[in-house]
């Protein structure tokens, strides 16, 4: 694990990330992971956390924190569980707001998912079998890329490279009528809201989706939710969508790493099935 002094100084902490920090690396003590770059920026890093008996399917994990904050080490707690089961996971770290506008961040994690496509035979995975998760933010990445179908071929993959994607908390839309109480300042331009909302994004049959958040998360993300949901459904997509009972935004995440949980059961039992 990537010592966390190393990165470059983040935007300050808000008291919630300032938990969910705190808890998460305490989580990550003693699990340790392959760290390899795929840029030139401290931030563009991948861990990798392979399991003794690896099935061959991936999960690459997208982190959250508003775009401004966050490590790939935070998605280490997660790692025990899934390992598990034979899952190989991988955290993606992409760069942030305020230094780096949309659509750095995105491209960013397209970068990290290329490279774990041509390097994940090393590490007895199947680049047939690439799942993309993550949390909030990190959610949002990750249905953006699972439902864009125009960046695979610049970096030489099939469009299909992405089996399924599994955003929890994930974030769908910006706009006017996204419910957010203030626009994320990683954004940029106000001509990005349509660009980077999976909702208005969806090209063709979208992959697989398996969908989830907290039963007390954020209102708005609830709703977005289902309206991504929806909008998968009409596209001819293969959704799954659970609720989280008695989770919020933060445990919602916390249930990705914890095996009694429903998310790591569920969760991995679709991805055998896809």
């Amino acid at each position: 694990m990537v010592n966390i002094e190393q990165y470059p100084p983040q935007e300050p902490f808000s008291d919630l990330a300032t938990d969910y920090h705190s808890r998460v690396m305490c989580w990550a003590r003693g699990i340790d992971a392959h760290d390899v770059s795929y840029g030139d920026d401290a931030y563009q890093s991948i861990a990798i956390y392979p399991p003794a008996a690896p099935s061959g399917t991936v999960l690459m994990f997208i982190h959250g924190g508003g775009w401004t904050n966050g490590y790939k080490e935070w998605n280490a707690f997660m790692a025990p569980a899934l390992l598990a089961e034979g899952v190989i996971l991988i955290s993606i770290g992409y760069r942030l707001a305020p230094g780096h506008l949309f659509p750095t961040g995105l491209e960013d994690c397209m970068d990290g998912v290329a490279w774990v496509w041509r390097h994940i035979d090393q590490y007895s995975g199947d680049s047939a079998r690439l799942f993309v998760g993550g949390h909030s933010a990190g959610g949002h990445y990750a249905a953006l890329m699972g439902v864009r179908r125009d960046w695979q071929e610049s970096r030489q993959l099939p469009r299909e490279a992405i089996r399924g994607c599994l955003p929890i908390s994930g974030v769908y839309q910006f706009g006017e009528e996204s419910g957010l109480s203030m626009r994320p300042r990683f954004l940029g331009s106000v001509e990005n809201d349509r660009a980077a909302s999976p909702l208005y994004n969806i090209d063709g049959v979208p992959p697989p989706f398996f969908m989830s958040y907290g039963e007390e998360d954020f209102p708005h993300l609830i709703q977005q939710s289902q309206s991504m949901e929806h909008a998968l459904n009409a596209a001819g997509g293969d959704v799954d969508r659970i609720e989280l009972t008695g989770c919020n935004h933060l445990s919602a995440s916390y249930a990705a790493g914890d095996p009694d949980q429903l998310w790591v059961t569920k969760a991995v039992n679709w991805m055998k099935l896809h």
